[in-house]
Parts: structure tokens; C-alpha cells; sequence
């Protein structure tokens, strides 16, 4: 008679094994080097998080991009920089292909490096010879140069906003040639040498008339379109702080609401509603490219100062930052991480510029932002076992995901919910986990990850349900295998809705949000 102790039916026991270790030290599953990299791209900010450090992620980064194909990390540059909107991982990836192809960074480079923060960072991590080089070399120095000679006025006038390195250090670097009068007086303005004023492009002319001006005590002069980091110097009244508000970049009002109240500008006659106007204009939102998260620290960051219809055109903005959270059909269950470590910074730690907003609040808003579409969603927060709460779905996305941020606390137990879900013997079609995937509440001693095996103990009574694990932290594990039922996807942009809309409705290749990034076409645009 056969040993029915040793060959015991087990549950999970034909499931795949968890042969990685996560952060936390517990078991867990190994994305491919192209999923780690994508992950990597799309949540990492080169900066300390809860788990990891700044130079291991730059380490892990480094290595995967020699290790994946070229054309992968040309493409996972320009997803992360369109899709996702980051800014230092994109420019690392570029700056990679400078040393590995640099006919790729030909193709990538326009659409990667697209503004003059880009270019700066762009610069700076090649020259600090992080990437194996310390020189441009001929041909990132051509694609440099042709940047600086293309680029508008505006263009212009916003790199020379920041340093390490300055716009004014980098045109000495790569010595542009200019064919126009005005760019070449603008370079000899920028960088300190003698110029004819006349030549200047009329934005850069009024701000020497105007700087003159000021000095002289006139102070009814126009304000000049110049980023107003340029002015903060000067001694601004406020119908000039004023003029500044209504003139400016939808993304520069919305950072500096709180530096409007304080210089008067909401006292003045119908300048509150100027900038309400400006800042919930769904097509600005749009063109801006907008975070849903850096609409909510925004709002949590509004002072007193700053009125009711302000702070309400806020919320109105989120409403059209979030327009594209799917639909689904059937029954829904969002399940966001609140545990200790979704308290750290959600772009990692960075000093006095490490932003307010955390982990637990981008989960929470990515829950509230399900919720609103889907009415009838069932919400699960999660830590050490699934936290009791109450939202009413009628109520805004930010009241929702403030709600669910106050939560907070605990330790990490990914498979909480999916638990409660079976001991219900409860009937879904999709699961959402928002996480940084860092179980160990649950941690198995060998086998799968708990949260494969509570998922497939609610397969066997769901079979067409679908798990969505969206990850929000550089990490490079999760607790869910990938197969054709389960979605691991990460990131903090509003990007991650259409990948999670074209899983759901089958539109996704084998290997999901990679897939997706493959789509991404190298050819000119």
C-alpha cells in the first residue's frame, strides 16, 4: 500500500516554485531581466526606498541593460519617458546606449531627451562615467549640439533653469555652432560672454529691459514669459505675481499655489477662478502629462491660503487625470497595500527634495480611482490581514484615497485578501493588488508564495478570474507567477490603466506589459 503520508495531496503542489528571495527575505518569484528592467524604469527614481538602496538600484539597472537587447532598452527608455514620465531612468537607459550603440541613441534620443531637464541629466550621467565613458564622444555630442540648435526660445530659456550641470556648462562643453545671429547672441548671453542685445530673441530682450527696470525702481512693467525661477530675485509686486500666474505652464501653477497665496495673487479680483479655470481644463491635464499622484500632493499640500474653488479645481483635475481607468466588466476587488513599508517616499528619498507623497497613497489613489469607475468594486486594504474600512463610491477620488491613506501600518501579507475572498467562498472575476510586493507575513518555507496558492484555490472556483498585481517600488520579484491569467505591471502613471484595459480584455501578449513595451517602435516620429 502506498505511503499516504509521503504522497499526500497537497495544495499548490504542482504550482511553481518561489526560488527568489524578496527585499523582505521571503520567498517569492524572479521577473525575466526584461520585466526587472521595465519595473525598474517605471517606478525607479535612482533614490533610497524602503528596502533599497540608491546604488543598487543603479547597479541592478546597469547590469540588466547590458544583459537584456539593445533595441528592449531603447524601447523600455522611450515607454518609460512618454508612458511613464520619468525622467532619471529614461536618460540612464539613453545614456547606456552611448556607450553600447550608439545608432540606437540616434533613434531614441529626440524622444527620450525632450526637454532641457532631460538633456542637462542626459549630460550628467555620461560625464560622471557611470555608464563606462566619461566623454560625450562624437556622436552624443552631435546629437547635443543639434538639440541646442533646434531647439525654440522657450526651449532655451527653461534648460537654463537648474544645475549639475547648468545649460551654460553644457554649452561649453559641446560648442555649438549657430547659423542664426539671435541663437548664437543668446549662447554668448547665457554662458557670460559679450553679445549685442539687439540680436537677442524678444523673450530674452525683455528680460534685460525688465531687469532694468526693476532696478530703477519701475515696477508697472510687464512680466517677461521666462520660467519664473528667473524672477524670484527680482522684487515682484502683486499684479506682476499676478500676471505670472495667468501667463504660466499648467504644471508650474499647479507646483506653486501655495507661493501664489503668499505673494496675494488670490486677492486680487478674479484671479482665483483664472487659475481654477487653468488648472481643471481637461485638455491642459492632458497636455500636461500629469501624474494622478502629483495632483494629490498638490492638493494635500494646499495652504490656507489658497481658496475653496482652487483647491476644488484640484479635484476636478484628478477627475480627468484618471479618465482612462478601465471599466470592467463583472465583479471587481481592489486590494491596496497599507503595511509600514508603503510609508516611504513613492519616488524614493532624496533629501529635503523627497516628496511628500508616499507608496500608501499612490495605492490608495490607484484603488479610489477603480472605485470611481467601477461603483460596485469591492475595496480590500491589506497589511498583516485585511483592515476594515467604509468608502462610498459617489465620493471623490481624493476624498477616497485620503481615506484609505490615513489606514496605514503593519506588516506586509500580500495573500490577506485573496484569503479573506476563498474563506467567503466569494465570487469575482478580476483581483487588483497594489504593493510593493514585499511580502513576508506569509512567508512559505519552500513551494509557491502563498498568495499563488490562495490564487489558485479561488481559480478553482473562479476559473475565467484574472489577478492584476500592479507594483509600485523598484523591486524585482513578486509574489504572483506570470501566466496568462495573472498581470504583473509596474509604475505610478495613469500609463498602467491601458495595459491593464488591454489585458483584461485579452489584447495583451504572453508576457503582458512587456509585451506592450515591445510595441514601442524605434522608427522616427
Amino acid at each position: 500500500m502506498v505511503n499516504t503520508q509521503l504522497f499526500k495531496t497537497a495544495a499548490g503542489v504542482l504550482l511553481p516554485k518561489a526560488k527568489a528571495r524578496n527585499e523582505a527575505g521571503a520567498l517569492a518569484y524572479a521577473l525575466s531581466p526584461r520585466h526587472q528592467l521595465a519595473q525598474l524604469a517605471a517606478t525607479g527614481c535612482l533614490n533610497r526606498t524602503f528596502y533599497a538602496a540608491a546604488q543598487t538600484q543603479f547597479q541592478t539597472v546597469h547590469e540588466l541593460a547590458q544583459k537584456v537587447d539593445a533595441s528592449f532598452v531603447a524601447k523600455t527608455a522611450i515607454y518609460a519617458r512618454q508612458s511613464g514620465h520619468m525622467k532619471d531612468m529614461p536618460a540612464f537607459l539613453a545614456a547606456t546606449l552611448a556607450v553600447r550603440d550608439v545608432g540606437l541613441l540616434g533613434q531614441v534620443f529626440g524622444r527620450v531627451v525632450d526637454n532641457g531637464k532631460m538633456l542637462r541629466n542626459f549630460v550628467q550621467i555620461v560625464r560622471s562615467g557611470a555608464v563606462g565613458r566619461k566623454s560625450l564622444g562624437t556622436r552624443p555630442k552631435k546629437l547635443v549640439q543639434a538639440w541646442l540648435l533646434n531647439a525654440s526660445e522657450k526651449q532655451l530659456l527653461n534648460a537654463a533653469v537648474g544645475n549639475t550641470p547648468s545649460l551654460a556648462d553644457v554649452v561649453k562643453m559641446v560648442h555649438p555652432k549657430p547659423a542664426e545671429a539671435w541663437r548664437a547672441a543668446w549662447f554668448a548671453w547665457l554662458i557670460g560672454k559679450s553679445f549685442v542685445e539687439a540680436d537677442l530673441p524678444p523673450i530674452t530682450q525683455s528680460f534685460e529691459r525688465f531687469k532694468r527696470g526693476m532696478a530703477l525702481g519701475v515696477s508697472s512693467m510687464d512680466v517677461p514669459e521666462v520660467p519664473f525661477q528667473m524672477l524670484t530675485t527680482l522684487d515682484l509686486n502683486t499684479a506682476q505675481w499676478a500676471q505670472i500666474a495667468r501667463t504660466g505652464s499648467w504644471q508650474m501653477v499647479r507646483q506653486n499655489l501655495n507661493t501664489f497665496a503668499r505673494h496675494g495673487v488670490f486677492e486680487v479680483q478674479g484671479m482665483a477662478e483664472v487659475v481654477a479655470a487653468k488648472l481643471r481644463d481637461p485638455q491642459a491635464v492632458a497636455k500636461a502629462g500629469v501624474m494622478p499622484y502629483q495632483l494629490m500632493s498638490a492638493f494635500t499640500a494646499t495652504g490656507d491660503g489658497v481658496p475653496a474653488v482652487v483647491r476644488d479645481a484640484l479635484q476636478d483635475a484628478m477627475e480627468a487625470a484618471i479618465s482612462n481607468a478601465p471599466v470592467f466588466d463583472g465583479r471587481v476587488v481592489v486590494c491596496p497595500d497599507v503595511s509600514g513599508s508603503m510609508s516611504s517616499a513613492v519616488t524614493g528619498h532624496r533629501g529635503s527634495a523627497t516628496s511628500a507623497v508616499r507608496c500608501i497613497d499612490v495605492a490608495a489613489l490607484v484603488a479610489a480611482s477603480v472605485l470611481r469607475k467601477n461603483p460596485s468594486a469591492r475595496v480590500l486594504p491589506f497589511e498583516q490581514a485585511v483592515v476594515k474600512h467604509s468608502l462610498n463610491a459617489r465620493d471623490s477620488v481624493m476624498t477616497n484615497a485620503k481615506a484609505l491613506a490615513s489606514i496605514g501600518g503593519g506588516g506586509t501579507n500580500c495573500s490577506a485578501p485573496l484569503a479573506l475572498l476563498n474563506k467567503e467562498r466569494a465570487e469575482v472575476d478580476v483581483v487588483i493588488l497594489v504593493s510593493d510586493n514585499e511580502s513576508w507575513v506569509d512567508a512559505q518555507r519552500h513551494g509557491a508564495t502563498q498568495t499563488m496558492r490562495e490564487w489558485e484555490v479561488l481559480k478553482q472556483r473562479n476559473p475565467q478570474a484574472r489577478l492584476v498585481c500592479i507594483d509600485i517600488q523598484p523591486y524585482a520579484t513578486t509574489q504572483a507567477a506570470e501566466r496568462a491569467d495573472i498581470l504583473n505591471v509596474g509604475g505610478f502613471s495613469d500609463a498602467v490603466f491601458d495595459t491593464v484595459s488591454a489585458f483584461m480584455e485579452g489584447q495583451a501578449d504572453v508576457e503582458h506589459w512587456v509585451g506592450e513595451i515591445e510595441k514601442v517602435s524605434l522608427d522616427a516620429q
